[in-house]
């Protein structure tokens, strides 16, 4: 075990909760989800990767994906222009695929959960979920010798209203009344109030 590198320190530094992730990894050790802590003084071992436990930090995280020739970077441009004209702006980590994490403090009253391209080819979402949430590589770590490094070096932002009607949309679903046949208009909602 070593004092705490920069990469956890970081993230601890914005109220994250992380855990060791083994060497040159990206997959978490079986339960990683007890070991998320925000605790400065946990130990830390010696070369670990960083993970982000999403649940135990609140957060919400855009994974914009560049690889196999999809770009969730190019996926969300398209998203903000459609819906609010411009990316948000907050806490960002670039991943060492080239692609990025976006940070965001989760809604409260709302169930975000873990989606792979559920928004837009190349965006995954880790989230609080319903039990035990995602997590993501955080900075500091080093994978096939490529580092996860801050590139926007701001406040974790809230999750933006549009993103949130994304990620949480409203189903219509049409019943027919039990005795008089009209119908009737539903409304089930995909991220239901915690």
């Amino acid at each position: 075990m070593s004092a705490m590198p920069s990469g956890p320190a970081a993230a601890l530094a914005r109220g994250l909760a992380v855990f060791p992730i083994p060497p040159g990894q990206r997959r978490a050790l079986p339960g990683w989800q007890i070991r998320a802590s925000a605790d400065r003084s946990q130990p830390w071992p010696t070369g670990s990767n960083v993970g982000v436990g999403c649940r135990a930090s609140g957060i919400v995280v855009l994974d914009l994906d560049r690889k196999n020739g999809v770009d969730g970077i190019a996926t969300l441009e398209r998203l903000c222009i459609e819906h609010d004209g411009q990316r948000p702006e907050t806490f960002t980590v670039a991943t060492a695929n080239g692609g990025l994490h976006l940070y965001f403090t989760a809604p409260p009253g709302h169930v975000v959960i873990n989606t792979i391209g559920g928004i837009g080819p190349g965006i995954d979402v880790r989230a609080p979920g319903r039990t035990s949430g995602g997590y993501v590589v955080g900075p500091g770590s080093v994978v096939d010798g490529r580092a996860y490094v801050i590139d926007t070096d701001l406040p974790i932002a809230p999750l933006p209203g549009w993103l949130l009607r994304l990620l949480c949309p409203a189903r219509n679903r049409l019943r027919l009344g039990a005795k008089t046949g009209d119908v009737r208009v539903t409304v089930d909602r995909a991220c239901p109030p915690r």
